[in-house]
């Protein structure tokens, strides 16, 4: 009888423990869990330029492909022509150069609900920033200019011009930028970028991006 009663005790115990390191380890789960989403809703955007083609205004030369929901005839690519402005069917010529992709797309929608369609979804997908450059010179291996790219980061600039030389001072690198009219000058770690101990950086159209040489 007092072996069953200590087995019946044992099993109580074990069930009990059990149980405790279920709900420990849910404990933790959930903890992390949360921790996870808090820093994931922390993060900050990358400094530097809008994202999307938002604030990006269109111009002569610009590629980018017009998508009109459930229409396929209505979908093409076109390109700005030289004197600012795109054919589009049923609606004729629409001036592009000067707006946002957001801001043609709101126009054709709203001209395409004038008697063609009741409800017309438009999207805009850059291809091209013909008319948009930024300008890279100083210890790269290609010194130039070279055409935008929506989000176009630092880094993927340097790599646009063939990465540093020898003698870049890769941590000095500075981007001057017009801004309103008004000149300013941004300093960027470019090195440790690359590696992740800082945040990337986006560029503007018009970036001016020098890398000095190192002296020692």
């Amino acid at each position: 009888m007092i072996g069953i009663y200590l087995m019946g005790i044992l099993r109580s115990y074990i069930r009990s423990s059990f149980l405790i390191f279920l709900l420990a380890g849910l404990i933790v789960f959930l903890s992390c869990a949360a921790h996870g989403q808090g820093e994931r809703v922390a993060i900050p955007n990358m400094a530097g330029g809008e994202h999307k083609g938002v604030g990006t205004t269109l111009g002569v030369g610009d590629v980018f492909e017009i998508r009109v929901f459930m229409e396929p005839e209505l979908s093409a690519v076109y390109r700005v022509s030289s004197d600012g402005v795109i054919n589009f069917p049923l609606i004729g010529k629409i001036t592009a150069s000067g707006l946002s992709a957001i801001q043609l797309a709101d126009i054709i929608a709203q001209k395409l609900k004038d008697g063609y369609l009741a409800d017309p979804q438009v999207s805009i997908f850059i291809k091209e920033y013909n008319s948009k450059k930024v300008f890279i010179f100083g210890e790269v291996q290609r010194p130039g200019t070279f055409l935008y790219d929506e989000d176009m980061t630092i880094i993927q600039a340097i790599t646009i011009a063939g990465g540093f030389t020898r003698n870049a001072e890769k941590n000095k690198v500075s981007v001057t930028r017009l801004d309103d009219g008004i000149e300013k000058r941004i300093f960027l770690s470019v090195e440790n970028i690359g590696r992740g101990k800082e945040k990337n950086f986006f560029l503007k159209p018009g970036d001016i991006i020098f890398v000095p040489e190192s002296f020692f």
